[in-house]
Parts: C-alpha cells; sequence; structure tokens
C-alpha cells in the first residue's frame, strides 16, 4: 500500500506521538495507528501532519488509556 519510505515515516510518527502510551495498551496505539494511516491514505505525509493527527487521536481517547 505505501512504499518502504513511507511507512518507516508513518512506524516513526507513531512512536513518537505513543511514546507516553504503556506497552500494554494495544488499543489506544492501534486508534492512533489507525488515525495516521486514515490520514495517510487521503494524502497527508508530512510529519508534522501526520503527527498532529496521531496527537488529536491521542487527546481523543480517555485518560487512562493514555
Amino acid at each position: 500500500m505505501f512504499d518502504p519510505a513511507t511507512s518507516a515515516l508513518l512506524r516513526a510518527v507513531l512512536d513518537e506521538v505513543c511514546e507516553s502510551v504503556l506497552a500494554r495498551e494495544t488499543g489506544a496505539r492501534t486508534h492512533v495507528a489507525s488515525k495516521i494511516l486514515e490520514a495517510a491514505t487521503r494524502g497527508e505525509v508530512s510529519p508534522a501532519g501526520l503527527s498532529q493527527v496521531g496527537c488529536e487521536a491521542l487527546s481523543g481517547l480517555p485518560t487512562m488509556c493514555r
């Protein structure tokens, strides 16, 4: 679906956005990842734009998931 460079960027943004999320909180990471993927599918491929999408997704989760 994405070229290797874009895939690496998506993973790096996810890791950066979710650095405060506990590893066992897979639901939170999955939610953020899906929002980042949706944005990339719509054409957003800038690190700043993807990071913003990820942060917005994370901030919309209940506090216990962050």
